[in-house]
């Protein structure tokens, strides 16, 4: 945790006060996990906690409070999804593993978030703008990136000038969020995790260079 951490009041917090506040966050992660967003209540977050409400309301001002710190320090991680595409290359081989890579890596942040990216989808298509913007935090990185990978295809000549790089990656972006969020539903389907992650990059790759991989 980094800088100061001030209580509801404007209080910075000591250490202890800290990871009293981390901790009431990591129980509260842990009840979305279980529970939906909102039967989760503050005294239960903090007997969770092994705390009392007053203490919960010293660091959040509700339960929405928490949930939305929550969803900014999954957002801050999210943003390191682009560097699964700085300095790749979409050509050859090296084309096929950079889509791969990418895939992977989206799965597992969903995985890995999974709770709190469902609230943070209800948020936003329920049109309050905090949770669209922390949404839109974690795609638009990843978005400007492959786009700008499309940039650079068309001025080599390997893809058509009519297409929309922003487009074009916002589109790509929006499928693999998606489907990352509806992985529980594929198993549902019979598809396994082995036979998604090819098939989606397959899909990627096709998207970016508009050519079948190199394998």
């Amino acid at each position: 945790m980094t800088g100061q951490v001030r209580t509801v009041d404007g209080r910075v917090a000591g250490r202890r006060g800290q990871a009293t506040r981390q901790k009431l966050l990591d129980c509260l992660s842990e009840m979305l996990s279980s529970s939906p967003y909102r039967d989760v209540k503050v005294i239960d977050v903090a007997r969770r906690a092994g705390t009392s409400p007053a203490t919960f309301y010293q660091y959040f001002p509700d339960v929405e409070g928490a949930v939305l710190e929550i969803a900014e320090q999954m957002a801050a991680e999210g943003a390191t999804l682009t560097s699964l595409l700085e300095g790749r290359s979409w050509v050859g081989k090296a084309g096929w593993q950079t889509a791969q890579d990418l895939v992977d890596g989206f799965l597992e942040f969903w995985r890995k978030n999974d709770a709190i990216l469902r609230v943070v989808d209800l948020g936003a298509a329920e049109g309050d703008k905090r949770f669209y913007k922390i949404r839109m935090k974690i795609l638009n990185s990843v978005t400007n990136s492959l786009s700008e990978a499309v940039k650079e295809l068309q001025a080599k000549g390997r893809v058509d000038k009519d297409v929309s790089p922003g487009a074009l990656a916002g589109s790509l972006v929006a499928m693999l969020a998606s489907v990352s969020s509806h992985q529980k539903g594929f198993q549902s389907w019979g598809v396994k995790q082995a036979e998604l992650k090819p098939n989606l990059a397959l899909l990627v790759h096709l998207g970016i260079t508009g050519k079948k991989p190199t394998k």
